[in-house]
């Protein structure tokens, strides 16, 4: 084989090898990124590993919200499952009852330790200052 075939096939060998390398790493951060979305229902089904972080969503229970200083425990529901949940934080201003609720946490134990609390809120959203001048007229 000549030298120039020779010098195209290592340069080609090493571009290869150089994006294999580089593909692995983007594929290993964003797994460590990785966070799944669970109901209750699907939670409690799933066997999950011990310390992986996901999320939960669903249905703030009608009168489950329980206070004490800045912790708040709670209950999701997608309404044929329950999932106890606490979280030691201020939540966002739409959190309350009857309303949905994506939580970014742990489960451990039978109880979901939250890190974060995202409110969510109908597509009919409006914000306060909207509202107020619907009000007027």
């Amino acid at each position: 084989m000549l030298q120039a075939r020779k010098n195209r096939l290592w340069k080609l060998i090493i571009i290869l090898f150089l994006s294999a390398g580089g593909i692995a790493l983007i594929l290993f951060s964003l797994n460590s990124k990785l966070d799944l979305f669970y109901t209750p229902s699907e939670m409690l089904q799933a066997e999950l590993k011990s310390g992986y972080r996901i999320k939960l969503g669903g249905m703030v229970k009608n009168g489950s919200i329980k206070r004490d200083g800045t912790i708040i425990k709670f209950q999701v529901t997608d309404f044929v499952k329950e999932v106890p949940v606490t979280f030691d934080g201020i939540p966002p201003d739409l959190f309350k009852e009857d309303s949905g609720v994506v939580a970014l946490g742990y489960f451990i134990n039978g109880m979901f330790e939250a890190e974060e609390i995202f409110a969510k809120h109908d597509e009919n959203y409006m914000p306060p200052e909207l509202y107020m001048e619907e009000d007027k007229v």
